[in-house]
């Protein structure tokens, strides 16, 4: 007998498909988001599972003041944390919706990063936007 050989298991149960157990996606995101949160009590996770369609909403909202921890320099954090989420889902048969909304506090409550226009300054005008009466561009001298 060859030790380096593996031996073929008997398969059971050929002509029955197993039901695929959903992954605890509840626990896998407080366990990825957490270690990014000042104060990881704030974290809110919400799932919403279709078994009909095979896909799973997850819905998180923490202080607007760790966005930038969670998110990451040009969004890696965020990337990888979706990326984890997406081979969960993969595994289990599903595809994942990850929606992020911002602040916990009152008041704010439903309010998405990406509707969160106090985050963001506004777009710089553009020459048409000004009109023509605004600044010229200078033009240098080539020295040759």
């Amino acid at each position: 007998m060859f030790l380096n050989r593996s031996v073929p298991q008997p398969h059971h149960n050929l002509g029955t498909k197993s039901p695929k157990a959903s992954p605890n996606y509840i626990g896998l995101v407080r366990f990825l988001v957490q270690p990014f949160l000042e104060s990881p009590e704030t974290l809110s996770v919400d799932s919403e599972i279709s078994d009909t369609l095979n896909r799973v909403w997850i819905r998180i909202a923490f202080e607007s003041t760790d966005k930038g921890k969670v998110f990451g320099r040009g969004g890696r954090n965020i990337q990888a944390i979706r990326t984890v989420i997406a081979a969960a889902a993969a595994a289990a048969g599903q595809s994942v919706y990850l929606d992020i909304y911002g602040s916990t506090t009152p008041g704010r409550e439903g309010m998405s990063f990406d509707e969160d226009t106090e985050e963001r300054s506004p777009p710089p005008k553009t020459r048409e936007a000004r009109g023509n009466d605004g600044p010229k561009p200078i033009v240098k001298p080539r020295i040759r």
